[in-house]
């Protein structure tokens, strides 16, 4: 399957960079790379990029995209070592910015066999990582029952995760469950119809995907660690894809963006200066001129920062 990819929000997200000729820039999520060329374009001759992926299918294809660029470095590794790995490149700081482009691409979609969508059949898989011990099958097979009631709330926000996880239960004494048409087909069973838009197996994937890829806590960890190695300045730009993620990126930029997190009774402040300053307070969204090319992109939302301290 040729590699297929589409660049969310490429000109809004690279455009909150203010790219500068001679920074160091950090694209954590390669994927087709669209926006690290336009991000070279701009910092062409002098500026450097780091860019990382775990997936190989999108490095390979990046990587022949990306060719002709002799200031780009491309890690095999996931963003949350993005601490270790710039050390090991001898980079203290992050001197010009860093972009996150959150969740699954539009070919790790499409592409049946990786079990990330229910519309297709294929074995339960979902790692963005494929050198990885653990698959959507191990959660949807091992996982008790009370794990499954968990994740189907907290991370897919499904109203019906008691009826779902206990037919998975149920399934899984007669026969393991195999492929995502199997699971989709036992989550329309096994829940009330519902007039939405949404397919009714649409919050569980989400919810195992998540799981699988560890994708909030990686949000959580990296981020607290990119602000360490923000040079003053600097500029982080994040594209979310879903509330929990978005949640995450707003309370974290919030946080550090207050003057003040002493209690109300306490006399004297004693917190440190805010380490950054809110470039935009609410997200941007993509245009209906890229939602009506690419219809996912109508959840994608955009908050950007920089570091003053």
């Amino acid at each position: 399957m040729e590699f297929k990819h589409y660049t969310v929000m490429k000109q809004e997200a690279v455009d909150a960079l203010e790219c500068k000729n001679g920074l160091i820039y950090v694209d954590c999520t390669l994927g087709g790379g669209g926006h690290s060329e336009l991000i070279l374009k701009r910092i062409s001759p002098d500026g450097r990029l780091i860019a990382f992926d775990i997936d190989d299918e999108a490095i390979e294809a990046a990587s022949k995209r990306l060719e002709g660029y002799k200031n780009l470095t491309i890690i095999k590794s996931s963003y949350t070592n993005i601490k270790k790995v710039l050390h090991s490149l001898g980079i203290e700081k992050i001197t010009g910015g860093v972009l996150f482009d959150l969740g699954a691409s539009y070919h790790q979609f499409n592409k049946a066999e990786r079990g990330f969508s229910f519309s297709k059949e294929a074995p339960l898989d979902m790692r963005f990582n494929q050198n990885s011990d653990f698959s959507a099958y191990d959660v949807v097979n091992g996982y008790n029952e009370n794990e499954l009631v968990r994740i189907f709330s907290e991370y897919g926000e499904e109203r019906f995760s008691k009826r779902i996880a206990k037919a998975i239960i149920e399934q899984r004494k007669a026969k393991k469950i195999e492929t995502t048409t199997e699971l989709a087909d036992l989550i329309v069973k096994s829940t009330p119809h519902v007039k939405s838009s949404i397919h009714p197996a649409t919050r569980v994937f989400q919810a195992i995907r998540i799981e699988v890829n560890q994708e909030l806590q990686n949000v959580k960890n990296t981020l607290n660690d990119v602000l360490d190695l923000l040079d003053v300045g600097a500029i982080i730009s994040v594209i979310s894809f879903h509330s929990l993620e978005d949640r995450i990126v707003k309370h974290l930029f919030k946080y550090h963006s207050q003057r003040c997190h002493c209690e109300k009774n306490q006399m004297i402040c004693t917190c440190p200066p805010p380490k950054l300053e809110l470039v935009n307070k609410k997200p941007i969204t993509a245009s209906e001129e890229e939602i009506s090319e690419n219809p996912p992109s109508r959840s994608a939302k955009l908050r950007i920062a920089r570091c003053i301290n």
